[in-house]
């Protein structure tokens, strides 16, 4: 692996990683994206497989922690739009009969 695509990978791997501790969801997106050339770009031509072994691993351990809060994130929304659901079904019953 040449040293710029180790260092296009270690750049993506920061803005991820705080994009994700920011909870910058847009930013996230995009960052992936680049994450996938920059992977694209290094695995051409490898000339260190045991550096790039060992960013891809670090890669996949910080995506793992990205599924994780998604994931938590998805369940958060989706109580908060059930109750904003029973709120309005509420507010509709109270117009009935109010």
């Amino acid at each position: 692996m040449s040293g710029s695509s180790a260092q296009a990978l270690e750049r993506v791997e920061y803005a991820l990683r705080a994009a994700m501790e920011k909870g910058d969801w847009d930013s996230i997106g995009a960052i992936d994206q680049s994450c996938r050339q920059a992977i694209e770009e290094a695995m051409v031509d490898p000339v260190d497989e045991d550096a790039l072994r060992a960013r891809m691993e670090d890669l996949l351990s910080l995506y793992r922690q990205l599924i994780a809060r998604c994931e938590n994130e998805k369940q958060r929304v989706g109580v908060e739009l059930k109750k904003l659901n029973q709120s309005q079904q509420g507010a509709k019953v109270y117009q009935l009969f109010g």
